[in-house]
């Protein structure tokens, strides 16, 4: 198991506790933002990752340190973010609806932006991605959102439609905060260039999520990649390949290539 060059501590409270095995590590109470680096010597450019987790816990290794080594193989510099989770307890009570983006804002400003910087997310990962990408001064390349619920779980775009409210309500209130993807959202589109990948048969993150988003790009001429996969299941991630979701890796890879310049 390969460890992190550094740790990069983001905010006060203990150092969070990696549970379970690698390579299926999970952080289920995120004590304090971190930044858990991954470089390469001469890096083509630096890559916040944001790991999935339903804003409940973190995903640590399956959608963080798995895809900073293979983004490290790439030649790119990965930072894997543990950010606090909406609604967990904390010192004076719970974490607000927008502590992951509190958070995530704070990673960007500890990533030198020498280089050309892009942010990966994954599942709820892909949806803290996509609001950093809105953020002014976010300065990013490109921003890769993979199976993730950027916008139908909002309150007024839920699908299936009727869909419950996700509990904690400070989860609901980030989701309903930041539709991406979603024109008359305007505030939660991403200027810099997306790339999605998504299952077309994924009942935990409905395909409606990318559809709207696609739309929109459409509509407002967006520079959009996306790739809808036929018999993906959710959370293919890096590992889940045995189909036609199994060249998203090299696509992903050709296309920041190209972004980065």
């Amino acid at each position: 198991m390969q460890q992190p060059t550094e740790i990069i501590v983001l905010s006060d409270g203990p150092a969070n506790i990696i549970e379970g095995a690698w390579p299926d590590r999970t952080i289920d109470q995120v004590t304090r933002a971190e930044l858990h680096a991954f470089r390469v010597e001469a890096p083509r450019g630096r890559v916040l990752v944001c790991a999935g987790g339903g804003y409940l816990r973190l995903m640590h290794d399956r959608e963080g340190v798995e895809a900073a080594l293979w983004l490290n193989g790439l030649g790119y510099d990965a930072y894997v973010l543990a950010h606090r989770l909406p609604g967990a307890a904390s010192p004076d009570g719970v974490w607000p609806f927008d502590i992951a983006l509190t958070d995530g804002l704070s990673a960007l400003e500890k990533i030198p932006n020498d280089l050309p910087r892009f942010v990966l997310g994954l599942s709820s990962g892909g949806h803290l991605a996509g609001t950093l990408a809105c953020q002014p001064g976010a300065n990013l390349a490109g921003v890769l959102i993979t199976y993730a619920p950027i916008n139908a779980n909002h309150r007024d775009y839920k699908a299936p439609a009727g869909k419950p409210d996700y509990p904690p309500v400070e989860k609901q209130a980030f989701y309903d905060a930041w539709p991406i993807g979603i024109a008359a959202q305007p505030h939660g589109v991403p200027a810099c260039p997306v790339f999605l990948a998504y299952a077309l048969l994924d009942e935990m993150v409905p395909v409606e999520h990318a559809l709207n988003f696609i739309t929109t790009a459409r509509d407002l001429k967006l520079d959009l990649d996306a790739h809808v996969f036929g018999q993906a299941p959710h959370g293919f991630a890096l590992r889940e390949l045995a189909g036609t979701q199994g060249s998203w890796p090299e696509v992903a890879a050709r296309w920041m290539a190209a972004k980065a310049g």
